[in-house]
C-alpha cells in the first residue's frame, strides 16, 4: 500500500473514531492531518502550526466575526422581534397563521444576519411560546422553526458561502447573488408544505388587524427591512465587498439597536460581544484545524484519487451532480455545515469544474446540501436549538421536521435538474 493510500485511510478512519469518541471537530482534523503528515514523511511540528495559521490568515474571513455580531445585535436590539411582529399583523390571523409568520419571519431574517443557529434561537425563542398556548402541534411546529432557520445560509448575506469562497477561491459577491432564487423556491416549499399539513389540524382563525395596525408594524420593521436593502445594494453596486459589508452589517444594527429602537444597554453590549466571540472561536478553529488536513489530503491527492473513481461520470454533468448531491447527503448526517465545506469543497469542486459545472452553481448547491444536513439527525445542530429552547424532546423535533426536509429535498432535486433557475438568475444580476 503506497503512502497516499494508507494516508487517505489514516484520515477516513482517524475522523470516524475521532468523531465517535465526541472530540472537537476542529482538534479532530489537526491530529488526522497530523496522522497523515507523518505517514507521508511530512510530519513537522512548524509546517502544521503554518498551516494552522493560514487557515485563518484571510481577509475575507473577517467576514464572519461582523456577520455574526450583527445577528447577535438583531436579536438582543429588538431587530428580529419586529420583523416577527410585522409578519404577524399581516398573516397572524389565518389558519395556521403562526406557520406562516415563522416562514415569512424566517426568509426576511436570512437577508440580515446570515446565521442558521442565530436566526432559529430568535425565532423559537419568540414564536414557540405562542404556538403552543394557541394549540399548534409542538413537534410540527419545532420541525417547521428548524427548517426555516436554515434558509439563512442560502438568502445572502450567508456566512457559509464566505467560508466557502475563501476555501475554494470563488466569487463571495457572485455565491451571494446565487442564494438569493433558491432561498426563495425554500421558502415557498416550506409555505405549500405547511398549507398541506394544516388540512388535518383544528387551528383557530383569527380576525384580520386593521390596515393602520398593519401599516404601523410594518413601519416599525423598516429600520430592519432596509438592513438587506443596504447590504445587497451596496455589494452590487460595488460601494462595498462582502467583507465590509459584513462590517456595515454589524454597524447598522448596532446603531439601530442603541439610537433608534433603543433596546440596547452599554451594559448588555458585553454578553453580546462575548458570544459573538465565543461563536467566532469555534468557526475560525474550524478554518485553522480544516487547513492542516486540507494541506495533507492535496498531498496524498485525494481529488486525484476522487476523480479517478468519479471519470466515468465526468462526461455526464447532470449525474455527476446527483451522485456528488448523495454523497453530500450522507456526509450531512454526520457532519456540520462549516467542515463540511472545508474538508469537502476543495476536493469536490476540481471534478465539477472538469465535467464543465458552473463553479458559482456548484457552490450554491454545496452550501444548500450542508444546510439541509443540520436538520439531518443524528447531529442536526439546528434541531438542537429549537429543542434546547423550544423545551422539546430531540425526537419530537426530528419527527416534526420531516415533511419540511421532504420538501427541501424535492426542491434540490429541482436545482440539479435545472441549473439554469441558478445560473440565469446570477447572470442576470451580474
Amino acid at each position: 500500500m503506497s503512502p497516499e493510500t494508507q494516508a487517505l485511510w489514516v484520515f477516513i478512519v482517524g475522523m470516524l473514531v475521532l468523531i465517535a469518541t465526541g472530540m472537537n471537530m476542529a482538534l479532530a482534523l489537526v491530529l488526522t492531518g497530523a496522522g497523515m503528515a507523518w505517514v507521508l514523511g511530512f510530519f513537522d511540528t512548524q509546517l502544521l502550526a503554518q498551516n494552522l495559521v493560514a487557515g485563518v490568515d484571510s481577509f475575507p474571513l473577517l467576514a464572519v466575526p461582523f456577520f455574526v455580531l450583527a445577528g447577535e445585535l438583531m436579536n438582543a436590539g429588538g431587530i428580529s422581534r419586529r420583523i416577527i411582529e410585522m409578519a404577524q399583523a399581516w398573516v397572524g390571523h389565518i389558519k395556521g397563521g403562526l406557520g406562516y409568520v415563522a416562514i415569512g419571519a424566517a426568509v426576511l431574517m436570512a437577508s440580515m444576519s446570515g446565521s442558521a443557529l442565530a436566526d432559529t434561537a430568535a425565532l423559537a425563542t419568540i414564536l414557540m411560546p405562542m404556538m403552543r398556548q394557541q394549540g399548534y402541534p409542538i413537534g410540527t411546529s419545532g420541525g417547521l422553526i428548524a427548517a426555516g432557520g436554515i434558509i439563512a445560509p442560502i438568502i445572502p448575506p450567508s456566512m457559509p458561502f464566505v467560508i466557502y469562497g475563501v476555501t475554494t477561491n470563488t466569487s463571495i459577491s457572485a455565491l451571494f447573488l446565487s442564494g438569493i432564487v433558491p432561498g426563495l423556491m425554500m421558502g415557498a416549499a416550506l409555505v405549500v408544505t405547511w398549507r398541506l399539513m394544516l388540512r388535518g389540524m383544528a387551528l383557530p382563525a383569527g380576525e384580520p388587524l386593521p390596515m393602520r395596525q398593519r401599516l404601523r408594524a410594518t413601519a416599525r420593521a423598516g429600520w430592519a427591512l432596509l438592513m438587506p436593502v443596504i447590504i445587497i445594494g451596496g455589494m452590487k453596486t460595488g460601494v462595498f465587498t462582502p467583507t465590509e459589508a459584513a462590517v456595515v452589517a454589524a454597524f447598522y444594527a448596532l446603531v439601530v439597536a442603541f439610537l433608534v429602537h433603543r433596546e440596547m444597554r452599554v451594559a448588555e453590549l458585553g454578553p453580546v460581544l462575548v458570544n459573538a466571540a465565543r461563536t467566532t472561536a469555534v468557526v475560525m478553529f474550524l478554518c485553522a484545524g480544516a487547513q492542516v488536513a486540507s494541506y495533507m489530503i492535496t498531498l496524498a491527492d485525494l481529488p486525484g484519487t476522487l476523480g479517478g473513481w468519479l471519470g466515468p461520470l465526468i462526461d455526464n454533468p447532470r449525474l455527476l451532480m446527483v451522485v456528488m448531491m448523495l454523497v453530500l447527503v450522507l456526509v450531512g448526517t454526520a457532519l456540520d455545515l462549516t467542515p463540511t465545506i472545508l474538508i469537502f469543497a476543495p476536493v469536490l469542486l476540481p471534478i465539477a469544474v472538469k465535467a464543465g459545472i458552473d463553479p458559482v452553481y456548484f457552490g450554491l448547491m454545496f452550501v444548500l446540501n450542508g444546510a439541509i444536513g443540520l436538520i439531518t439527525p443524528p447531529v442536526g445542530t439546528v434541531l438542537n436549538v429549537v429543542a434546547g429552547v423550544g423545551r422539546m424532546s430531540l425526537m419530537q423535533v426530528i419527527r416534526g421536521v420531516n415533511p419540511f426536509l421532504a420538501a427541501y429535498l424535492v426542491v434540490l432535486a429541482l436545482l440539479v435538474a435545472f441549473p439554469q433557475l441558478v445560473t440565469v438568475p446570477v447572470a442576470w444580476m451580474r
